[in-house]
């Protein structure tokens, strides 16, 4: 599979009845997105920070990232830490929209 830049790609609403990623799809873009790991049918990864203050930047940060994709993670929100997940609801399954939103959250903490 060809590497693509993904934070350079945008997001596209996905209806449902587009097919999701099969599992070798999965294995071609996890490289391209580090730190992350597909792990009970969601992109995965959990952040650490100094602190509280941290944290909630971080996750404001998500939240407008979001909101510009048009593509929402869930998140797990501690006292340092954010565990950010990610699967496509409307096709219950992962779509390229979840690798395009975890390496746009890559360049938010490199």
């Amino acid at each position: 599979m060809a590497t693509i830049d993904l934070t350079a790609e945008v997001c596209k609403p996905c209806e449902s009845g587009v097919p999701p990623l099969n599992e070798e799809q999965i294995a071609g873009l996890l490289p391209q997105v580090p730190g992350w790991v597909y792990q009970q049918g969601h992109l995965q990864r959990a952040f650490d920070f100094k602190d509280y203050y941290q944290t909630m930047s971080f996750v404001n940060a998500v939240a407008w990232l979001s909101n510009k994709e048009g593509h929402h993670p869930v998140l797990e929100v501690g006292f340092r830490q954010c565990t950010v997940k990610y699967w496509t609801h409307a096709i219950d399954g992962m779509s390229d929209n979840d690798f395009i939103c975890a390496a746009k959250v890559n360049q938010l903490v490199e």
